[in-house]
């Protein structure tokens, strides 16, 4: 794989941004480490980041570079911030840049897959709830899209505090709090079954969002949604797991070329 990180301006944010990616390489003597491509533009991966982090914390945290150099896939990891992935209230539109802009730069600099066959979303944590929201306020540009120890249920947000960022809900949401159309429990609810990609959800079960990832599969299972879940036993809200569960999400994407993934 070869790695780069992309310094780049956001008229939507009207700031200066970053994102880590990592491409694909075919690679003959490098120990330990292969690589292959093809001749058409490889398939890409959004893999956003939790709210205590930025771009580059999936290279520093786990082995996605590895895990992905056999895949051929080009995976794409920008900051957004403590934002939620969201058009903030009384900040910055960091949903209209992650859901429109991002997208046209990446195209723009890089050679990638335009085909929503070839186009998937997955995140940790607050990242976790930006790749649902993703997926299901926009599935027709997705293939697949997965929450590792995801923010699934936005109500509760209003059961923690976050002392070194006090005024971050009324920040993002407002001060009437998330509407139903940032809400991935409140979106799964009003999905079309019929038109959604492949959706996982994985969460440890002692995690505090373990609850909200249950009613948000419990949810989509009563009206007929396939969804594949990954509950660790006994596992918190931990890199350990997360590095885990990377693995597992990138064997079960339906790449271009494999046979279609069980939605169960």
């Amino acid at each position: 794989m070869a790695h780069a990180r992309i310094e780049f301006f956001s008229d939507v944010l009207g700031l200066s941004c970053s994102m880590t990616v990592i491409l694909p390489q075919p690679t003959q003597a490098q120990i330990g480490m292969t690589g292959v491509t093809s001749d058409d533009p490889p398939p890409i991966l959004y893999l956003l980041h939790g709210l205590s982090d930025d771009d580059t914390i999936w290279l520093r945290r786990t082995a996605i570079e590895r895990y992905a150099a056999e895949l051929g896939l080009t995976v794409v990891m920008p900051a957004v911030g403590r934002s939620f992935y969201t058009d903030e209230a009384l900040g910055l539109p960091y949903w209209t840049f992650i859901a429109e802009e991002l997208p046209a730069l990446v195209h723009r600099f890089l050679r990638v897959s335009a085909a929503p066959t070839g186009t998937f979303v997955a995140g940790l944590s607050m990242g976790g709830y930006g790749a649902m929201k993703l997926a299901l306020r926009h599935p027709d540009r997705f293939a697949a899209a997965a929450s590792l120890s995801g923010v699934l249920d936005l109500s509760e947000l209003s059961e923690w505090s976050w002392p070194e960022d006090p005024r971050m809900n009324a920040r993002i949401f407002g001060p009437d709090g998330p509407s139903r159309a940032d809400n991935p429990l409140e979106l799964i609810t009003h999905a079309d079954p019929g038109g959604l990609p492949a959706l996982w959800v994985g969460c440890g079960t002692r995690d505090p969002l373990y609850a909200g990832n249950l009613a948000f599969v419990a949810t989509a299972r009563a009206r007929g949604i396939p969804i594949t879940t990954s509950w660790t036993e006994d596992a918190d809200h931990t890199w350990d797991l997360w590095d885990n569960e990377i693995e597992k999400v990138l064997a079960w994407l339906p790449l271009p070329g494999r046979p279609p993934v069980s939605r169960e």
